[in-house]
């Protein structure tokens, strides 16, 4: 069993390369005109690389869309925004004057082991002095919790609405009888959380060779 982050390539060209390009102007004609049929393949790698998708074998265990605020314990700093949403059917919009760790639900024990599991949700945020990021604990019968955290990819500012997971790697054998999800606030200013998933992505087993 292992924790692990997500990665979110910006999918952008450093100014500096593209003024590098720009500096060039002592290439040859025939060569200016080719370059940009040059630069074809890279933007496309660069386009593909920022519109990964989830692997095909990947099986939704569970899910929160976040129509309302049923099965979560009341926050006075939580509440339903049915204007503000990814879907057009609410979201859950934190104010936070300070640091936090919003609790939001409870999967109960899942049918996952020896797999990749992934909690993702869409969060947006506006004001945010500081980061946001999602924190998932899984439970373990006679082990405790373990938890993963998404500190690679924060969010901070204002921003759009955007796709975060965070995820652990579980064993074969490694079975969590419930999954805690979370959403950490560490600064101030205000997020919203919505279309919550859980994912699993089985290994691919080693099939023995025949001799």
């Amino acid at each position: 069993m292992a924790a692990g982050t997500s990665f979110r390539p910006s999918g952008k060209i450093p100014l500096r390369q593209q003024g590098d390009i720009r500096r060039h102007s002592v290439l040859p004609k025939r060569l200016k005109r080719s370059i940009p049929m040059l630069l074809i393949p890279a933007m496309l790698f660069i386009i593909n690389i920022g519109c990964v998708k989830k692997p095909p074998n990947s099986v939704e265990l569970t899910g929160f869309p976040i129509d309302n605020m049923d099965n979560l314990d009341y926050q006075p700093n939580v509440f339903f925004d049915q204007t503000t949403s990814s879907d057009g059917k609410g979201s859950l919009r934190i104010i936070a004057a300070d640091s936090t760790t919003i609790r939001l639900y409870n999967t109960g024990e899942l049918d996952v082991e020896n797999a990749h599991l992934t909690y993702q949700a869409k969060l947006k945020t506006k004001d945010l002095k500081g980061r946001t990021y999602l924190e998932m604990w899984c439970h373990f019968p006679g082990r405790g919790e373990f938890f993963s955290r998404d500190l690679q990819s924060p969010l901070t500012g204002t921003t759009d609405w955007s796709t975060e997971e965070t995820y652990f790697f579980l064993k074969e054998g490694d079975r969590p009888d419930n999954i805690r999800l979370n959403l950490v606030v560490a600064g101030s200013g205000t997020v919203w959380i919505d279309d919550i998933r859980i994912l699993k992505t089985p290994f691919e087993s080693k099939k023995k060779s025949v001799d």
